[in-house]
């Protein structure tokens, strides 16, 4: 049986004809029958796609000869599988868009970009770089969750400050009210999933005050990769694909609680509110039942 892998990376570099680069890799995805979505801006490259295990090896050579595209970090999981047109479960369709920013947080002004990535972030940090600031600065370490508020309920770092967001473009907005500046003058390491938001999220906190910003080097991915369930992470990891999460081993925490019953669970679903666009964690027992998703919604009572 044929398998099927995933493929998360990105690339700060300088794009002069983003528009090309759009065309160049929805052509080479629909080649090679892979899904997924792709973000090109003048800045760089942000894709996750999908597909059977040779047409991945592929499109991972042939991306990598672009100019300025050789260095990409790929990180490459398990896909759920191929379905009877040998295309990935995992996506819908392929979505290869130019935009103003390949991560969205509404502050394209801000960041400066050069060949070797983002100018004015974080310093990056392999997993075991970050046990060792860890294990020499102790509770002086702060994690910062560079996520939604959401991602956060089935996964994060030990005693990690979890802004309270729901999209990427309330971070510049959490940054401004003041309610970090305490932080100013301590170790700060960022996080997210695959280190894209970090890239942003260190060079805007940099560029406010923060006198030392980390940021965790292939996110959580790959600090999964490394440590498993062994070191800092508790939980799962959400992902924006089929999957919604994956998990570092069948030994994982499970720290997510139903929002119906509080039963401990890593699944996440939709609002029962078309209206409501918060995902929520809600066990299979409750979904089940029909109930109400989100917490301003949830009053354990079937929908309808």
């Amino acid at each position: 049986m044929a398998l099927s892998k995933i493929l998360l990376y990105y690339r700060f570099t300088p794009i002069t004809d983003p528009d090309a680069v759009r065309l160049w890799q929805r052509d080479l995805c629909e080649l090679l029958g892979l899904r997924g979505r792709i973000l090109i801006s003048k800045d760089g490259i942000n894709g996750t796609v999908g597909g059977e295990l040779g047409a991945m090896k592929t499109y991972w050579r042939k991306t990598r000869e672009y100019p300025g595209f050789g260095d990409i970090d790929f990180k490459w999981s398990e896909g759920s599988g191929l379905d009877e047109s040998g295309k990935s479960l995992d996506f819908p369709r392929l979505s290869v868009k130019v935009r103003d920013e390949i991560v969205s947080f509404g502050a394209p002004d801000e960041l400066r970009v050069d060949g070797a990535g983002v100018v004015g972030g974080g310093t990056h940090l392999s997993p075991g770089a970050l046990h060792k600031l860890v294990a020499e600065r102790g509770d002086d370490v702060t994690f910062f969750d560079g996520r939604n508020a959401f991602e956060a309920e089935i996964g994060r770092f030990k005693n990690a400050v979890v802004p309270d967001v729901a999209t990427t473009r309330d971070f510049v907005a959490e940054l401004d009210s003041g309610r970090y500046d305490h932080l100013k003058d301590k170790p700060v390491v960022t996080y997210c999933t695959g280190g894209i938001r970090c890239e942003v999220l260190s060079s805007l906190m940099v560029s406010r005050g923060f006198s030392e910003v980390y940021q965790m080097d292939g996110g959580i991915v790959r600090y999964g990769e490394s440590f498993g369930n062994t070191g800092l992470w508790e939980g799962s990891l959400y992902v924006f694909d089929g999957r919604e999460s994956v998990s570092f081993g069948s030994d994982a925490a499970t720290i997510g609680q139903c929002v119906d019953c509080g039963a401990a669970t890593s699944r996440m679903v939709n609002c029962a509110d078309e209206d409501c666009r918060v995902r929520a964690v809600q066990c299979e027992s409750c979904g089940q039942a029909g109930l109400t998703h989100c917490a301003r919604h949830s009053q354990a009572q079937p929908v309808g």
